[in-house]
């Protein structure tokens, strides 16, 4: 500062010495905050933390919307399969139907043969209880 600078009154001279000071002690703390390592340490460690914490929190916000995800893919192949099962059973329950009905038809038409003829089948039933009984007797006296 030069001589020109100084204020003459001496409540001027007061005011600029205040802020003077105040700046110098800004200043001050400016400086001893760089050298407090152990603090910037501190600080680092704190911003450090909670970086790791919005990380983990997305990542957690993320793996519950990927679960909400999936669980709702699983229950609509769930839903799906079901449908297709039951679609299948259905066509396998025609299929047997149709089957049966067919069947029922050819005892049906068997039956109503031998109750138009019965002397013929139980000629031929008889015959092979025939067979069965000499077969039988074959075999005894080969031993």
């Amino acid at each position: 500062m030069s001589t020109s600078d100084v204020p003459q009154d001496p409540q001027e001279l007061r005011a600029q010495i205040a802020r003077t000071r105040a700046e110098l002690g800004s200043t001050v703390e400016a400086l001893a905050a760089k050298t407090d390592v152990k603090a910037r340490a501190k600080d680092a460690a704190a911003q450090a933390a909670d970086r790791a914490k919005g990380a983990a929190s997305d990542a957690a916000g993320k793996a519950k919307d990927a679960a909400v995800d999936a669980a709702g893919k699983a229950k609509d192949a769930a839903v799906d399969a079901a449908g297709k099962a039951k679609d299948a059973a259905g066509r396998a329950k025609v299929a047997i139907q149709g089957q049966a009905a067919g069947l029922a038809g050819t005892v049906s038409d068997k039956a109503v043969v031998v109750r138009r003829r019965p002397v013929p089948v139980a000629v031929i039933g008889a015959a092979l209880i025939l067979a069965v009984v000499v077969a039988v007797v074959v075999r005894r006296r080969g031993r």
